[in-house]
């Protein structure tokens, strides 16, 4: 298989009846009939990813219908259709002879169906392997790398589902979304499998839980790192951005869970959930009276900027030593609940704390771009962040300041297209954290950048009315170079918003780029040109 969704897909797939599925999810038939012998091998809800053989699961979109987009779907060799009564109404209106030939099985909700749809075709591959998910606002994606870390020490080939990548064993590509559609989640289980993988670790987002993503599959363990202001633009507030969170911890999506209980959504969720929960306190010096299962109870940041290190106690009260490989307090919360979840999931304690304390970096997580150095090439730190969320900045910007003997230099912006009400927040926050500040932007999307810009702007005002170190770049690339250009070696460059990510969206279009790879090639350029001006 070729196309990178094609690598995603088992190489020997299951083959099923259509007509026993039907009658399993009590679908209703319509259109053509089924033939008895009409077998299916896959299942997808995007028509641009139908292989031969597939069931198109045609769901009701913001804009239009999936089953709109059924000839694509059937013309890449699709056999039937699942879709509510809407769909079917616009399938019948097709005089397409191909869409009129097509069976179509109707029930009323068929995005909640596909992932379970896929789940029964694929052999239900997750009740075979060993899966952790982890949810949250903030810290998603590093909790998820150390707990695959702690994974691989007992297991010989892994799945990651996340943010950055989508990997099977050694084979990955880039990810979409935090959380792919349900029939990947199936097909990338049932592949694992074929390849010799016996664990997954995974995030889930809320929009995957909203969007019925994590029907079909249990996972053994389930983590919880906080909820902060994002998403409300899907959610509405607070309370639906939570309630899409506690989904995870309900029979049928996870059989435990493990929850961070340093913010108030935390604690309520850990009272709320519905199956066993470990709880983890992370904030040094907590209120006396407020428990947890498991307690970090001392830490240390560091100053040199590498990790930090941390005293865990177990519920029986032993402490254990532990670190995390990033620095900062936000790090050591997230290393703690990989080493409480990786334990859970059956990894022996002292192995998952060995694991999580070496673990490699994270794509886009306080990685280290370019290293502090002088001599005559002087550079600062140079560091790339996702933080993109008001509280995810703060702890940034406080992991960073103790170890910048110089001016902490930031570059940031805010997305388009997304909640704005966050972006005077963030301007604040910048003003009142970091010393030197280059305004940019991050995904646009449709917005005018300008307007974005302006309304952080507006934030940075509050706290700095005379915009004192304060810089505007109308390109991220410019803001980088302006970056390089202002600090020293004492300083520390940190650039958030984006992390790992591989594109930029500009008034509908997605642009190859990369924060990392910009910063690399500007520190390049720079060394030429002081290289060319020291022989000239």
């Amino acid at each position: 298989m070729t196309s990178p969704q094609g690598r995603l897909r088992p190489e020997h797939p299951h083959q099923r009846r259509v007509a026993d599925l039907a009658d399993a999810f009590g679908l209703v038939r319509a259109g053509a009939p089924v033939p008895e012998d009409l077998a299916t091998t896959g299942v997808t809800v995007a028509s641009g990813d139908a292989a031969p053989g597939d069931l198109f699961v045609a769901v009701p979109g913001a804009h239009t219908h999936g089953a709109t987009h059924a000839p694509q779907a059937l013309a890449a060799g699709a056999v039937a259709v699942v879709t509510d009564r809407a769909g079917a109404e616009v399938l019948g209106a097709f005089d397409d002879p191909a869409v009129c030939a097509v069976p179509v099985l109707v029930t009323d909700d068929p995005r909640a169906l596909a992932g379970p749809l896929a789940a029964e075709l694929h052999g239900h591959p997750g009740r075979r392997l060993t899966t952790v998910g982890v949810t949250g606002t903030n810290g998603k994606t590093t909790t998820m790398y150390f707990v695959e870390a702690a994974l691989r020490r007992a297991h010989a080939s892994t799945v990651v589902m996340g943010t950055v990548e989508l990997r099977i064993g050694d084979e990955a590509i880039e990810s979409p979304r935090t959380t792919v559609e349900a029939p990947v989640v199936q097909s990338m289980l049932s592949r694992g499998l074929e390849v010799g993988a016996t664990a997954v670790a995974m995030e889930v987002s809320s929009h995957a839980l909203a969007l019925g993503r994590m029907n079909g599959l249990e996972l053994d363990v389930a983590g919880f790192t906080n909820l902060q202001r994002d998403h409300l633009d899907f959610h509405g507030d607070m309370e639906g951005y939570y309630r899409a969170k506690a989904q995870l911890f309900r029979p049928g999506h996870a059989r435990r869970g493990v929850v961070v209980v340093d913010d108030e959504w935390g604690r309520r969720l850990a009272d709320e959930a519905e199956i066993p929960v470990d709880t983890v306190a992370t904030h040094v010096g907590a209120p006396e009276g407020e428990t947890a299962d498991w307690t970090v109870t001392e830490a240390d940041v560091g100053l040199d900027g590498v990790g930090s290190t941390f005293t865990l106690r177990d519920p029986d009260g032993a402490l254990h030593r532990a670190a995390s490989p990033l620095p900062g307090l936000v790090n050591v919360s997230n290393a703690a609940l990989a080493v409480v979840l990786a334990h859970r999931a059956g990894v022996p304690l002292d192995v998952a704390i060995d694991a999580v304390g070496t673990a490699s970096g994270v794509p886009g997580r306080m990685e280290r771009v370019v290293e502090r150095r002088g001599g005559a090439s002087p550079r600062p730190l140079c560091l790339v962040d996702y933080a993109h969320t008001p509280d995810a900045l703060v702890l940034a910007l406080e992991a960073v300041r103790p170890i910048t003997p110089g001016r902490l230099v930031l570059v940031f912006g805010s997305d388009g297209d997304r909640d704005r009400g966050k972006r005077p927040i963030m301007g604040r926050i910048a003003a009142r954290l970091a010393d030197v500040l280059v305004v940019t932007d991050e995904n646009p999307r449709s917005e005018d950048p300008a307007a974005i810009r302006a309304a952080i702007l507006d934030g940075v005002r509050e706290e700095r009315p005379a915009l004192a170190d304060v810089h505007e770049a109308v390109s991220r690339t410019q803001a980088i170079h302006d970056a390089l250009d202002l600090a020293t070696e004492l300083d520390t460059i940190i650039i958030t918003g984006k992390g790992h990510e591989p594109t930029q969206e500009i008034a509908g279009v997605f642009h190859r780029y990369n924060d990392r790879d910009v910063l690399r090639a500007a520190d390049a350029a720079l060394t030429a040109r002081e290289a060319q001006e020291q022989t000239a």
